[in-house]
């Protein structure tokens, strides 16, 4: 069975199938704050998504981050470090990429399991 969560006309912003969930690229509403802020905006949504779906932040799988600035990196980890369960850390890539807003610094993307 499969389950889409906050459906749109193009995407939804997790679906989970398999006993997944993978969830979209997730950016901060919040556009006009630091990179920090943003970060903490980011995983806070991919938390309610998974908690949305019946898993939680130790049950990811991987997360792929892309900053708008590479230099951002240390920045985004000290938010991410902090975040992150430190017993089941995810497999993770992190690469610099062209957002689709210019005021995005940070955009990721995660697989977790659910029960």
């Amino acid at each position: 069975m499969t389950k889409r969560l906050v459906a749109g006309t193009r995407m939804s912003q997790a679906v989970v199938h398999g006993g997944l969930i993978h969830i979209a690229g997730q950016v901060a509403d919040n556009r006009k704050v630091s990179l920090e802020d943003q970060t903490r905006q980011v995983l806070d949504k991919i938390e309610a998504l998974l908690k949305d779906a019946g898993g939680s932040k130790s049950k990811l799988l991987s997360v792929n981050v892309f900053l708008s600035h590479i230099g951002d990196f240390d920045a985004m980890n000290a938010v991410y470090d902090a975040w992150i369960d430190p017993a089941n850390p995810p497999a993770r890539a992190c690469v610099e990429a062209r957002l689709a807003d210019p005021d995005l610094k940070v955009e990721m993307t995660a697989v977790g399991f659910v029960d």
